[in-house]
């Protein structure tokens, strides 16, 4: 195989780890095929118009159209994962999903198939995370393409769910109610380690048709990363009392209001984490030799992204977007308003894209966050979600309880609500310029709901009396920092 003319197919390009691994082959000289729910969710990333990268949208239940969409392709990435976007039902779907992909790369004649699963040894108290990882693997492998599996424990890194869920736990927590799995061994790896390898393997022929582990340079256990975490953060060692009554269940609901993470994520995560996760040999690092962080190391590289606002990708963007929604058969209450905002419309988008995560929503914070702690309690995102990066946002991204449908720098946001309703809400800025006018444009700001039922039309009045607060003070907080970012800087100020 000339690994000098590879192209690569991949799949899962807009999750975490895809997300982040597109970039660096790109940089490397691979020309790229990405393959995708939707188009426009690669159309935020910075790498987006790379003259290597082509875009195709994709079904991954469509095997004639992911066999066309393979063709030309030398290796295909099968880094399609559906736990986030699925819940309990992620391990059906990967397996169809895997299924597919086999039929099509054979079709397509495709010469490898790269996959990155999970560690742990298979037997009866494997979790059913870590099984249906493996069911992936040999699903893949059943087809006449080589597969070369990387399977690996705890990928430490900036956005990444299970470092979320260790990091807020030792943030909030001096004292911390534990299952016993806090005293499992496990080889946490570093994402950039992850990437490293992902890539070496396209240099790497010996690794065709073999599963490799890699891991950090570490053995330790999940309490002695809690007190690394917390020596990172300059907190005092946290307090941890394992208990034998505390199940995977119990522990998934107490992450979910503790952290950003989800029920349905935290709860296979948790279970995964009774498993003794340690890489069996070290064929990795004779077969790609490389120096692995520790994981002080990893934590503290981490941690160093997401103070410097510069991480690349995050668990919670991974996923389908929700369509535009179909707003017949139904009744919907509107809440719209406008305001004219002496800006240009760039500048006016501006002022709007920051809104949510830690700067707020201009009016009524207060509301917001109530709102977020009781989403929080059904068992939605709440606000602790907040968002990947402080000002870049687009298409797909998170914002606290929100999903990104729209982004289009100097026109529009368009967010769809990810909150536990009794109905479908989305929010949407727009802005139109004023014809024979320079530096003024109009916002508009609509608010709109389709009630589910009874509850939902009782919701919709419930919460009527507020959107004064809400609605009328974001619409007119982004207005006064449009006009302010506008302003020329008078004597003695700088721009």
């Amino acid at each position: 195989m000339n690994t000098a003319k590879l192209r690569v197919a991949m799949t899962g390009g807009t999750g975490y780890v895809g997300g982040r691994l597109v970039p660096r082959l790109l940089a490397s000289g691979y020309p790229v095929r990405c393959l995708v729910r939707k188009a426009q969710k690669l159309r935020s990333r910075h790498w987006s118009g790379h003259a290597n990268l082509e875009t195709r949208e994709d079904d991954l239940y469509d095997v004639k159209r992911l066999t066309e969409n393979l063709r030309g392709c030398q290796v295909g990435y099968f880094m399609v994962h559906s736990m986030i976007a699925s819940g309990r039902d992620y391990d059906r779907i990967d397996q169809n999903l895997a299924e597919n992909f086999c039929q099509a790369a054979e079709k397509a004649g495709l010469e490898r198939i790269i996959y990155l699963g999970g560690l742990g040894e298979m037997n009866d108290q494997l979790s059913p995370h870590l099984k249906s990882r493996r069911d992936v693997e040999n699903t893949l492998a059943s087809g006449p393409v080589p597969v070369t599996v990387l399977r690996a424990a705890m990928v430490i890194g900036s956005g990444s769910a299970s470092f979320e869920i260790l990091r807020y736990l030792v943030e909030r927590l001096p004292v911390m109610v534990t299952p016993r799995w806090v005293s499992t061994e496990s080889q946490p790896i570093s994402i950039s380690d992850v990437l490293f390898y992902l890539e070496a393997v396209l240099t790497s022929p010996e690794t065709s048709g073999q599963s490799i582990d890699i891991g950090g340079s570490d053995i330790i256990t999940y309490r002695q990363l809690m007190n690394l975490v917390a020596e990172t953060l300059q907190l005092r060692k946290r307090l941890v009392l394992p208990v034998p009554v505390l199940t995977p269940t119990l522990s998934s609901y107490w992450i979910h209001l503790v952290t950003p993470v989800g029920a349905s994520v935290a709860q296979p995560l948790a279970r995964g984490l009774s498993n003794r996760v340690v890489c069996r040999d070290r064929r990795a690092a004779e077969l790609m030799p490389h120096e692995t962080l520790t994981a002080r190391e990893a934590i503290e590289s981490a941690l160093r992204h997401e103070s410097n606002n510069t991480v690349e990708t995050c668990w919670m963007d991974a996923g389908p977007i929700p369509g535009d929604p179909d707003w017949s058969g139904g009744r919907v209450y509107t809440d719209e308003r406008q305001a004219e905002v002496v800006a240009d419309p760039e500048v006016l988008y501006e002022a709007i894209r920051v809104i949510g995560g830690g700067h707020g929503y201009y009016a009524a914070d207060w509301l917001w966050r109530i709102r977020g702690v009781l989403d929080k309690l059904v068992g939605g995102p709440g606000l602790r979600r907040g968002r990947r990066d402080e000002r870049e946002i687009g298409c797909g991204d998170a914002l606290d309880f929100w999903r990104v449908l729209d982004a289009v720098q100097g026109r529009r946001l368009y967010l769809y609500a990810e909150m536990k309703l009794p109905g479908t809400a989305t929010l949407e800025f727009v802005i139109e310029s004023r014809p024979g006018t320079s530096g003024r444009c109009v916002l508009r700001q609509v608010a709109r709901f389709r009630p589910r039922g009874l509850s939902g039309i009782l919701y919709w009045f419930a919460v009527k009396p507020l959107h004064h607060f809400v609605f009328s003070g974001m619409l007119q907080g982004i207005k006064k920092q449009a006009e302010h970012l506008a302003r020329p800087p008078g004597p003695g100020e700088t721009g």
